[in-house]
């Protein structure tokens, strides 16, 4: 799955960033509403989304929130986004969300698991909690009733919401990053290695 970010080869992609004074009105708005947001720049699925300015500015107000003002604390949100990027083998999400994670305090060894693919050993009861919610919605389309129970119970219905939220949030940057093919920084290897069978 490597080949969907081409990593340190000055290609910018399916949909790069459009030159400014190529942008519609409506581009230009958005593009300024983003930068001058607490993102502080366009970057990530941005520039390409830019392409449908109404479905990327509806969809940076809902990460907006997921990603400044969530309900989940900010470690455990990361978490929760590291996963969906390994699940979708998203390089550039990865990448930017995994020094978000460690600004955020996630301990860097459940992390380096989290990449390989593995369920961390050693991981808090909140992190449990994070991994077995998001991996089975992920990976069955489903939770089970002690999941359901187990996140609620600690989290709340807000924090339950919150979590899929997050997730479905971030499947979406994901397959726009994927297609999109946009580019790591130049010298930065991709990150995540495919995993066996996918």
């Amino acid at each position: 799955m490597d080949h969907l970010i081409p990593a340190d080869t000055g290609e910018q992609g399916r949909l790069p960033p459009l030159p400014a004074e190529q942008l519609t009105p409506e581009q230009r708005r958005v593009a300024d509403g983003i930068a001058g947001g607490p993102r502080g720049a366009l970057r990530g699925p941005f520039p390409a989304m830019l392409r449908s300015p109404e479905v990327a500015d509806r969809f940076q107000k809902v990460g907006e929130y997921l990603r400044f003002n969530s309900s989940i604390p900010a470690d455990l949100n990361e978490m929760a986004i590291l996963i969906t990027a390994r699940e979708w083998s998203a390089q550039f999400e990865w990448y930017a969300h995994h020094i978000l994670a460690m600004k955020a305090g996630l301990p860097p060894g459940i992390a380096a698991q989290l990449a390989e693919g593995k369920r961390p050993e050693g991981m808090t009861e909140d992190q449990r909690i994070i991994y077995d919610f998001c991996t089975e919605l992920h990976r069955t389309r489903f939770v089970s009733d002690a999941t359901y129970a187990a996140a609620k119970a600690r989290f709340g219905e807000q924090g339950v919401v919150d979590l899929i939220a997050v997730s479905g949030y971030y499947v979406a940057v994901a397959m726009t990053l994927n297609v999109a093919q946009v580019p790591l920084p130049p010298g930065v290897a991709p990150p995540l290695a495919p995993l066996p069978g996918r």
